[in-house]
């Protein structure tokens, strides 16, 4: 059976100097007006389960204004096992543990995964190169402790060459840097390609389903080097030392536009992603339906992929999502939502849910008393 969160508790996190929720089941659905607090409990869960927010904050924008520690926890359990996940947010570090034990953030990556949905994820379609880099590592990160570490290097790596050629250092350090840069940046785009393989297929599926089988989508990634309209095709698997030496030789080649544009132009932070519509990019072509109706998908094949790879279904997050959908695809995400993955939605309107699923659902009314 699959750990599913069976209680949670907050202390001093965000606007909650206490919040409590226990015996929770399948599907919550927690209903308030706007900025009482909704969004606050799923990021909490997002935290404990994922190790990260789709917010992005700092350790300091956590805790509650006026307290100095902030304390979340979650019980989990598949019926077998009981865990308990903690966070301590203080000083604007935090501390995982598990059982009451510390444990590094990598460590606890996968154990309870979760795939969360917010209205800035329908910019995924449309918006920068980075918010797709950003979703796909987020991801990988979930399902290999070696994508989140990779990742983690590669960024460090690309934050020291980024200073070296802002203070335009010697070609030699630069150089002697970029030796590090293959070997992190070809590890992370072999990881990163043989995930969007699985991951666009999982997208197509998906969107056949919500469009009815009257469109077709297609995934396209390339690594910076690609030239313009060069995509690695599909079923391609990318091989290591031929991609360490394809971005060996594109760093060569752009050593002078990277020291005379003070910035790195070449590795994973670069690359490029596209979903492709009827073989016409969504991002630039695509009507607000399709552009939302490839981001449904994408979220969707996150879960999937979870399930597959991991054997372990994941918590679903949906964070007032529900009134940025029209009718269908709302159809098609409650139509999901009501198998059998825990799922949380928060919403100012319970109008947008059937009678079915409110039956089925825990309705949780924010504030509580």
């Amino acid at each position: 059976m699959d750990l599913r969160i069976t209680d949670i508790s907050f202390r001093d996190f965000r606007s909650y100097e206490s919040f409590h929720l226990g015996g929770i089941g399948p599907l919550t659905v927690l209903v308030g007006p706007n900025a009482i607090g909704k969004t606050n409990v799923v990021e909490g869960i997002q935290l404990l389960t994922a190790q990260s927010s789709f917010r992005h904050p700092t350790g300091v924008q956590l805790v509650r204004e006026g307290a100095s520690l902030a304390q979340l926890s979650a019980e989990a359990s598949d019926g077998n096992r009981q865990l308990t996940l903690g966070l301590a947010i203080e000083a604007g570090k935090r501390r995982f543990t598990l059982n009451g034990k510390p444990k590094r953030a990598v460590d606890l990556k996968g154990i309870i995964p979760s795939v969360a949905f917010t209205p800035d994820d329908l910019e995924l379609a449309k918006g920068s190169m980075t918010g797709r880099r950003n979703a796909l590592d987020g991801v990988g990160s979930q399902l290999s402790k070696n994508h989140y570490l990779i990742r983690r290097d590669w960024d460090k790596v690309l934050r020291n060459k980024n200073a070296l050629l802002k203070d335009e250092a010697s070609p030699l350090l630069i150089e002697s840097l970029n030796d590090m840069m293959v070997t992190c940046g070809a590890q992370l785009v072999c990881y990163r390609a043989a995930l969007f393989e699985k991951l666009g297929r999982a997208m197509a599926s998906h969107y056949h389903d919500i469009t009815g089988g009257r469109e077709q989508l297609a995934a396209r990634y390339a690594p910076s080097w690609y030239e313009e309209g060069r995509w690695i095709e599909p079923g391609v698997q990318l091989e290591r030392d031929k991609v360490r030496e394809e971005m060996a030789a594109a760093l060569k080649s752009q050593a002078a536009a990277e020291r005379a544009r003070r910035r790195s132009l070449v590795g994973p932070h670069a690359d490029r992603i596209e979903f492709y519509v009827e073989g016409r990019p969504v991002g630039i072509y695509g009507s607000q339906g399709q552009q939302r109706s490839v981001v449904l998908a994408f979220k969707l094949a996150e879960v999937t992929l979870i399930c597959d790879l991991l054997g372990q279904k994941p918590v679903l997050l949906l964070d007032d999502v529900m009134s940025e959908l029209d009718a269908q695809r709302r159809a098609s995400l409650v139509k999901f939502v009501s198998g059998d993955i825990q799922t949380f939605i928060t919403t100012a309107n319970l109008a947008y849910f059937d009678d079915d699923v409110l039956a089925a659902a825990r309705v949780v009314r924010l504030p509580m008393e």
